[in-house]
């Protein structure tokens, strides 16, 4: 029996401003649209939240019954280590994602727009079938394109569309940009295992693009951000610009990935980026406003 903090591990909380910030940068992009809603964003941010929490379980699962996880670098892997029976951890990530399916409903319902019916249900299935099912695309290197659109271009704009019933530019360089933060969080993750996911015959883009080129994406990856900062600040939202200063908190993952680090020594990589992610998505929520 796995215990609780073994349970909050596995779910990954380092991975949590995944979640976050989307719904943040979707909030300030909403509040600039004069729609702003709390308790629409806060079911918003209860979706990602048990969006990021069932993939993390799913992944798990899928991959702990596989075998991929036996000799996995980072976190604890529930099923991999064997601390917690897999059958209990498919059912955490069911729960998860069907909380996800539930409160997204009720945002559909709130906001009478039906056809995001069809996004959410892509989003749960897109959960799921990352590692799971016979033939899991994050196994053939779409996780990275899987991750922009849902946790990029789906979190920010649906944010915002369930709220104003549009969306603007503002919300779509927000969402390109934390779209391209998100990914390069998964990136450095499979840039770290690329020697295990090798062995294990899964076939991630890192292993496709090779070390270097991985290290390559990863900058360029969090390059987009800023430049669209700049956008934003030339194009009427001046404080936007300020957000160019969190890109100080990625020097030491920039380092480590740069520098050519490995294993466990990118672990740290993984946390700054996520974190820059977050604080980015904070000062351009507010900035967007001023």
């Amino acid at each position: 029996m796995a215990s609780l903090s073994e349970w909050i591990e596995g779910a990954r909380p380092r991975t949590l401003p995944n979640a976050v910030a989307p719904v943040v940068a979707g909030v300030g992009a909403t509040i600039a649209l004069d729609a702003f809603s709390w308790w629409r964003s806060v079911l918003a941010l209860l979706v990602s939240l048990s969006l990021i929490v069932g993939v993390n379980y799913a992944n798990d699962y899928s991959d702990g019954i596989r075998g991929t996880d036996e000799n996995r670098v980072g976190p604890l892997r529930l099923v991999g280590s064997g601390v917690a029976a897999p059958k209990a951890v498919l059912t955490a990530a069911l729960v998860a994602l069907g909380l996800a399916g539930v409160l997204g409903l009720v945002l559909v319902v709130s906001s009478g727009h039906w056809w995001l019916l069809v996004m959410g249900a892509l989003c749960i299935l897109g959960a799921w079938f990352y590692t799971g099912g016979k033939k899991p695309y994050g196994y053939y290197g779409f996780g990275e394109i899987a991750v922009f659109v849902f946790f990029g271009l789906a979190g920010v704009l649906g944010t915002v569309y369930v709220q104003a019933g549009r969306v603007s530019w503002t919300a779509l360089a927000c969402a390109v940009a934390v779209g391209c933060f998100s990914t390069a969080v998964l990136t450095a993750n499979n840039l770290r295992d690329i020697p295990t996911d090798v062995e294990a015959g899964k076939r991630t883009l890192a292993t496709r693009l090779g070390d270097r080129g991985t290290r390559n994406l990863y900058l360029v990856l969090l390059v987009v951000p800023y430049v669209l900062s700049v956008v934003l600040a030339a194009t009427g939202h001046w404080a936007a610009g300020l957000a160019v200063l969190t890109a100080g908190l990625l020097l030491p993952a920039i380092g480590a990935v740069h520098g050519g680090k490995t294993g466990r020594e990118l672990i740290p990589a993984l946390r700054d980026t996520g974190l820059a992610m977050l604080v980015w998505a904070v000062v351009t929520a507010i900035a967007v406003n001023l």
